[in-house]
């Protein structure tokens, strides 16, 4: 008849800790006892007072911890078949314990009964010991930091057992706050060893790891949340923001998301691929923010009229995300990217109930930016050049015709309206945009004339000296580019 498996929590630090049925389970000579790790306190102590077995050698075997908790919950089981058995485990069997709900799960699978005696944690003694209430702090495994990570409430960091792991989370924090902040290091708490001890990030040394080192902080409203925040206080108590609207907002909108487009043009062409070129990351970086700013700005004002806030806004996004890429959320098989694009317009046509795919394409677009808009449209049904020499060979027709109008100007305006749909849908089949590579053109020009103003007298110059100008320009454009690629 199999026995039956208690698991006992040993506390945070010192056998003395633990007391009532956990204590008088592990001292029970008639019953097995299995401690996950020699390598705490209390364990060393109770084997030194009874036999105790233990699961330090399947850490030695294991690649994985969650390989160790498995085999641990199978090991506890079969011995379970043998008479009673406790596993005993550090600090509480519910505070930061995989190997629990492993015993709970394999144990009823055999139908062997399981009883769990709570224990006191090292979140018991740190809020003691720091004078903290547990109520709102958020509990992070340092080996498994969330991304993002959020520091809005504060914050206890646990399994912060090598000096790898300490590096890796002082970098993430530094990341995101300010070199002094605070943070609480513990260690060995519940022992004669216990210390506690405040640094600032910038000073956490990776020798302070350790099998029972915590960290606590609380850095206020960050990141995130901390954007959220102070655009709240910005709208309550600044003048200037509290006086704006949605439509006053609008050429702000427009104006950071073009300043956005300038620095993702300095971006190499194959970005994120290739050598990251840092320098233009950093703009990117900084207009990124600028954008985000005023999708909070309008977000806040919209949460005050009761309409709808950020998380929603979130919440909407992701569902939008999922429900249009049922190849990844869903059973749909795709092909490759074209069949993607199908999908996602057929699923955009059916939830904005269009009868036409140019259907909802704001007319107040850039007129380039709309024309390639209209184009990817018609392209998802397979209305499209099959490949690039097709449009060069449609561009070169439409030159043709614009040449034979150009005495009627209606007629003009018509021809190089198609030749520029042309040449917009050349870009589209580039994989380039055609904004970028126009105000690329015109940054290009830009820079040439002013060199030609810098290093010459324009004035009264005829065509053919102007020309020769543009081309020692040109050429001096590109001895700069050489020496600084060199």
């Amino acid at each position: 008849m199999a026995g039956r498996i208690t698991v006992a929590g040993l506390g945070p630090g010192d056998l003395e800790r633990v007391a009532g049925r956990a204590a008088e389970v592990l001292l029970d000579p008639s019953r097995t006892v299995i401690v996950r790790t020699l390598e705490h306190p209390a364990a060393r102590q109770l084997a030194a007072l009874r036999p105790v077995e233990s699961a330090d050698d399947l850490y030695q075997a294991a690649d994985r911890f969650e390989e160790v908790y498995e085999q641990l919950a199978r090991r506890v089981v079969e011995a379970a078949a043998e008479g009673d058995v406790v596993l005993a485990l550090p600090g509480s069997p519910s505070v930061a314990e995989r190997t629990t709900g492993m015993v709970l799960a394999a144990a009823n699978a055999a139908g062997i009964s399981v009883e769990v005696l709570p224990g006191e944690s090292f979140l018991d003694v740190l809020a003691a010991e720091v004078g903290i209430d547990l109520l709102g702090v958020q509990i992070l495994d340092g080996r498994d930091l969330p991304d993002p990570l959020f520091l809005h409430l504060p914050t206890v960091i646990a399994q912060v057992d090598l000096p790898m792991v300490l590096g890796d989370v002082r970098d993430r924090l530094l990341a995101v706050l300010p070199d002094e902040t605070e943070v609480i290091v513990a260690r060995n708490l519940g022992s004669t060893e216990a210390d506690i001890s405040k640094v600032s990030l910038v000073g956490l040394d990776t020798s302070m790891a350790g099998l029972r080192t915590t960290l606590y902080l609380d850095p206020g409203p960050v990141g995130w949340p901390g954007l959220v925040t102070t655009m709240r206080q910005l709208r309550e108590e600044c003048p200037w923001d509290r006086s704006q609207t949605h439509h006053s907002l609008v050429r702000n909108l427009v104006e950071e998301t073009y300043e956005l487009v300038d620095a993702i043009s300095a971006l190499p062409v194959d970005a994120p691929g290739g050598d990251p070129d840092y320098g233009a990351y950093a703009d990117v970086e900084e207009e990124l923010g600028d954008v985000l700013l005023q999708v909070v700005f309008h977000t806040i004002m919209a949460s005050e009229t009761g309409a709808f806030d950020i998380e929603d806004v979130a919440e909407q996004l992701r569902r939008k995300l999922v429900r249009r890429h049922p190849h990844v959320f869903g059973d749909v098989e795709v092909s490759g990217v074209e069949d993607v694009l199908r999908n996602w317009e057929a699923i955009k046509q059916e939830e904005k109930r269009r009868t036409s795919l140019m259907d909802d394409i704001p007319a107040g677009l850039p007129g380039l930016e709309r024309a390639a808009k209209i184009q990817r449209r018609a392209a998802s049904v397979g209305f499209d050049w099959s490949n690039v020499e097709d449009v060069v060979d449609k561009i070169r027709e439409e030159t043709d015709e614009l040449q034979e109008v150009l005495d009627d100007r209606t007629a003009t305006e018509g021809e190089l309206g198609d030749l520029l749909f042309s040449i917009v849908n050349l870009s589209r089949h580039l994989s380039l945009d055609p904004e970028v590579a126009l105000r690329g053109a015109a940054d290009r020009f830009s820079t040439r004339f002013r060199w030609m103003e810098e290093s010459f007298d324009m004035n009264g110059r005829t065509l053919d000296e102007l020309e020769t100008m543009w081309v020692a320009a040109k050429a001096a454009e590109r001895r700069e580019t050489e020496e600084v690629d060199d």
